[in-house]
């Protein structure tokens, strides 16, 4: 474990953050599929600081672009919310810090790519949060997330640019007087914690397209950009 403690110790310098307690850094970075593998007494994964750094993280972004556009309407500002929320966004910014480097995984997942899996990398950077909010509290944490998010806030023009796929095709064709679309799934293949979905979109039983990736939701949303280009363009 001593390498660990090397590497702990090297990150939190890289994020310039001074753990009271280092424990919970190192909670942060454990994948569940470590434990099995590392055996050691009294180790616990990140899930439970994955649960409160999203959370944490929620109201700091709510909070943020409620105070930005005093004039957008509830719907605008979710839109603007779930684009800086979203796996893709936590991902990029996990990357970053190169968070990857530093996760505590089973020989397998880490073989498996896990080190690059968005979805592995957005909840660690979750983990992440929550234990900076546990170790030091709002004040720390508030300056942690201003320097990672300060510069896509910041760069955001609207809510209206930042709608996803699925809610421009679902716009789209109702303004066409179509139904809502309906997502199924397609098919899942691997194991169960290195699945593949591929999910279709489907308007009056009739298949769009289809996406694949290692989420639903992104699946999902693969498969309505897929859909968008096969219909006339939007206005």
């Amino acid at each position: 474990m001593s390498d660990t403690r090397k590497n702990i110790d090297e990150l939190a310098k890289n994020l310039k953050i001074k753990f009271n307690n280092k424990e919970l850094l190192v909670k942060a970075l454990t994948h569940r599929s470590y434990l099995n593998e590392a055996k050691i007494k009294g180790l616990n994964s990140n899930e439970r600081l994955e649960f409160l750094g999203d959370a944490v993280l929620s109201f700091w972004i709510t909070s943020q672009v409620y105070q930005k556009y005093p004039d957008s309407p509830e719907g605008e500002l979710t839109f603007i919310r779930t684009f800086l929320v979203r796996t893709e966004t936590l991902a990029k910014l996990s990357s970053k810090l190169n968070l990857g480097a530093y996760l505590l995984m089973s020989r397998g997942e880490e073989l498996g790519g896990g080190r690059q899996n968005p979805s592995l990398l957005a909840n660690t950077l979750e983990a992440l949060i929550g234990a900076i909010y546990t170790d030091q509290g709002m004040t720390s944490v508030s300056d942690f997330l201003e320097n990672q998010f300060s510069v896509l806030i910041n760069n955001i023009d609207g809510g209206e640019s930042l709608k996803d796929s699925k809610s421009l095709l679902q716009e789209y064709l109702q303004s066409q007087g179509n139904a809502s679309p309906i997502y199924k799934l397609v098919s899942a293949e691997g194991p169960d914690h290195q699945k593949t979905f591929t999910m279709g979109i489907y308007l009056d039983d009739k298949l769009l397209a289809t996406g694949t990736s290692k989420s639903k939701q992104e699946a999902e949303e693969e498969a309505a950009k897929k859909a968008l280009e096969i219909l006339p363009k939007i206005k």
